[in-house]
């Protein structure tokens, strides 16, 4: 299994960002793929859900609204479409397959002024 998560950066308060996570080494369109954040010095959190086909998704009530997730199982790749992002959205954001353990190294996100 590899994920490789990209597209986080520097962004003011209000603006977006749109993550991209590039799998490999497993069958994607078999598995749910959820988005995952972590802030300096708090635990790891849960954000976003999709299911393998697409039709369902799920969100943490902190970012239902602003952030929307996506795939596209020919490319094997899994978006998140982050609006409206605010300084607690600040964070080191990662990608990972249901049931399956591995995790990508993220990609840092800094919401600030």
């Amino acid at each position: 299994v590899q994920l490789v998560e990209s597209g986080g950066g520097l962004v003011q308060p209000g603006g977006s960002l749109r993550l991209s996570c590039v799998a490999s080494r497993f069958i994607f369109s078999l598995y749910d793929m959820s988005w995952y954040r972590q802030a300096p010095g708090k635990e790891r959190e849960w954000v976003a859900r999709i299911i393998g086909s697409g039709g369902r998704t799920d969100y943490a009530n902190s970012v239902k609204g602003r952030f929307t997730v996506s795939r596209d199982n020919a490319k094997s790749t899994v978006y998140l479409q982050m609006d409206n992002l605010q300084p607690e959205d600040t964070a080191v954001y990662y990608c990972k397959a249901a049931n399956l353990q591995a995790w990508g190294v993220g990609t840092q996100v800094t919401v600030s002024s």
